[in-house]
């Protein structure tokens, strides 16, 4: 009975949770402790150390299982079901013990690792369990595991945390060069230099950086490495070498991808470099601008031109070459003029850049044969760029060079501007045969152009070939169709007035001369002006002449005479001459009192406001009152202030010649052709043609 009670009383106390055991029955008894009497120290010391040796060397070796070969997945499921019962017994009868769950966990999180060794949740986990159970080792070795299935950076990265949380330097570098094997970026290695640069390092942080330099520079986030570098050199007070990345980058790194390189440079020159130095940052920044704007569209051929001048104010030949060459290769997408019409300045800049600049001959003169095979002749030409290629080959001597550009202009492109450079160059060199044919060509392949025409006709009557010019007038006046016969016109009006002032004496030609204008003005029906040319015809009168014989007497002889319209008008012309006369000699007689008067106002005015009314105005007046030395001054000082006036040299020519001064009027046609830019050179030749048979100007054209 005694025995039933304490059964009952143990179920009473016992708990289910503990395996229907008590407390007391789970208490860990602990030998009592010896109670050391003698506590005077021992003769003979022992260090814990010495004692750990011994009792290591005197233990028994350890008994091991033996290794089992799973050869199967029947075999692999048995064992681990054993293992797993085997825990799940231990934990059943020790709850209580913390080791057996700890050493459960363990494999579930080892099972896991090894299942899914890409999940990295599961290494996370298993390691923070090791960390807080104090099993630094087991966590390092866990994350070595992990290591060798290349994680991602992340995975690195708390790796090297971890080692330097335990002050692990060594450590924490060694797995940064591992890491950097592993993932090979920028970003990895930026990270490897900052940790040696934190560390004081300046030396490895700066290897770090060289190396992937040496490894990624050609690598898409090459921009980020070498900004950092950079950036590096400036906190360790190293500018040039700062500025010597930033130039090794912006020449290696493409534009497209180096628009914070820029903006960095140009900052870092600001604040460290000189003037030149930030110049150069600030046609970088330019140079990507123009870089960004051809590779969006490199068919804009203004940004092309942009880009080449500001190069050219670099002055780097090469870079030059490449620019023209890179804008040249984009070639219209359409063979249609209008495309090409800003294109082809690229070809025509880039030739006289290697004549003027570099004066390479043989680079220009490919420049130019280039450019000419590449425009499509039959569609299309332009007049410009063949002769720019011919005169490119007279300035270097080279005249069967530049023939030859113009013929094969002629036979494949035919135009207007050719003809006339052609037939210019062999009238200056006074080739008169080939200028002749050059204008049978020209006409035969444009009829109707009667610029053609009127110049030919000049050229033989400049020669004398009356006779040819005559000809050719004929020949112009019976084509069916003419582009402009006005202009036919006015070289009818141009003889006729050369015959009313220069040649009098010639009626006869002059007569001739109107006739065929009265046809050619016949001839062409509604469009032509009969009446002009009515109005100037002579009336033929029959006159009579004394001539005397050998004998001494004289008899006469009839003979026809012309007399033009303005030749009946020579009386009145007369009378209105003589009150002229008398009527300045009564105004220089009245106004004699305010001459110095008005000089004063006009002086004041050419001093303050000058124009060439003012001008025009004194000189008239001084010479009306005959002083030729005030009109030369003032003509001086018209031609200071005004040097392109050709009236004003025109003018003054004119005063010196009615004053039979021909080397005076010589001297100004020559010091007006030698100036730098003329309003009307036009006038100043007619002028000079006008007065060609008096002398002779001295003039290289």
């Amino acid at each position: 009975r005694a025995k039933s009670r304490e059964v009952m009383a143990s179920g009473k106390d016992s708990d289910r949770t503990l395996g229907y055991m008590t407390r007391k029955d789970t208490e860990v008894k602990l030998p009592r402790p010896t109670r050391v009497k003698n506590k005077t120290p021992a003769p003979v010391q022992i260090t814990a150390e010495q004692i750990l040796r011994e009792a290591r060397e005197r233990q028994e070796a350890e008994i091991r299982p033996p290794k089992q070969k799973i050869t199967d997945s029947t075999e692999l499921s048995d064992y681990r079901l054993r293992r797993r019962k085997e825990f799940e017994d231990k934990i059943r009868r020790a709850r209580w013990n913390i080791q057996v769950w700890m050493k459960y966990a363990q494999n579930v999180w080892d099972r896991a690792v090894t299942l899914l060794p890409r999940v990295d949740q599961l290494w996370y986990k298993y390691i923070h369990m090791e960390e807080i159970l104090g099993n630094i080792a087991g966590a390092r070795q866990i994350f070595e595991r992990w290591m060798q299935w290349s994680p991602d950076q992340q995975g690195w990265l708390s790796f090297i945390k971890f080692e330097l949380r335990y002050n692990e330097i060594e450590r924490a570098r060694s797995i940064y060069e591992r890491f950097v094997l592993c993932h090979p970026k920028v970003s990895a290695y930026i990270r490897f230099a900052k940790f040696e640069m934190k560390g004081g390092e300046v030396a490895r942080a700066r290897h770090v950086y060289e190396r992937a330099t040496e490894k990624l520079a050609d690598d898409e986030e090459a921009e980020t490495l070498f900004v950092a570098f950079a950036e590096f050199e400036e906190r360790c007070k190293e500018p040039e070498r700062a500025r010597f990345i930033y130039k090794f980058a912006l020449d290696h790194i493409p534009k497209g991808r180096a628009e914070d390189l820029y903006k960095k440079f140009v900052a870092f020159e600001k604040q460290y470099g000189d003037r030149e130095g930030i110049e150069d940052a600030i046609v970088g920044k330019r140079r990507f601008q123009y870089e960004d704007e051809v590779r969006k569209n490199p068919l804009n051929y203004d940004s092309w031109f942009d880009y080449v001048r500001l190069e050219e104010t670099v002055g780097n030949k090469d870079r030059i070459r490449e620019i023209y060459e890179r804008a040249i290769a984009n070639i219209p997408p359409a063979e249609e003029k209008r495309y090409w019409q800003r294109y082809i300045y690229l070809w025509i800049n880039y030739a006289l850049y290697e004549e003027i600049e570099t004066e390479d001959v043989e680079r220009t003169r490919d420049v130019y044969r280039e450019c000419l095979k590449l425009i499509p002749h039959s569609k299309f030409s332009f007049a410009k760029i063949w002769l720019l290629a011919a005169q490119f080959e007279i300035r270097q001597l080279n005249l069967a060079g530049a023939r030859q550009i113009l013929g094969n202009a002629i036979g494949k492109a035919p135009k207007d501007k050719i003809f006339k450079k052609y037939i210019e160059i062999e009238l200056q060199l006074g080739n008169i045969d080939r200028c002749r044919k050059l204008y049978e060509r020209y006409l035969e392949w444009s009829p109707e152009n009667c610029y053609a025409w009127s110049k030919y006709a000049e050229l033989e009557r400049s020669l004398a070939e009356t006779e040819r010019a005559r000809a050719i007038f004929e020949l112009a006046i019976s084509q069916p169709a003419l582009d402009m016969p006005e202009l036919l016109w006015k070289i009818f009006e141009r003889a006729n007035s050369y015959y009313k002032d220069s040649a009098p004496e010639l009626k006869e030609e002059r007569a001739t001369l109107l006739e065929d204008w009265l046809n050619m003005e016949t001839n062409f029906g509604n469009l032509g002006d009969v009446s002009v040319v009515q109005s100037k015809l002579p009336k033929k009168l029959k006159k009579r002449k004394p001539i005397t014989r050998e004998d001494g007497s004289t008899e006469y002889e009839e003979y026809i005479d012309y007399l033009y319209p303005e030749e009946s008008q020579t009386t009145n012309l007369k009378i209105l001459e003589a009150a002229y006369k008398i009527n300045y000699a009564l105004y220089e007689k009245i106004e004699t009192e305010d001459v110095e008067r008005t000089r004063d106002i006009l002086g004041n005015a050419i001093g303050k406001a000058p124009k060439d009314k003012i001008f025009k105005k004194y000189i008239e007046i001084e010479l009306q009152m005959g002083n030729i030395d005030r009109c030369r001054k003032l003509y001086e000082r018209y031609l200071e202030w005004s040097p392109e006036n050709c009236y004003a040299w025109s003018k003054y020519a004119e005063l010196e010649r009615s004053l039979a001064e021909t080397e005076r009027a010589r001297a100004i046609f020559e010091l007006a052709i030698s100036q730098p830019a003329l309003d009307m050179p036009e006038l100043l030749w007619k002028c000079i043609r006008r007065t060609r048979g008096n002398f002779e100007l001295h003039v290289v054209t």
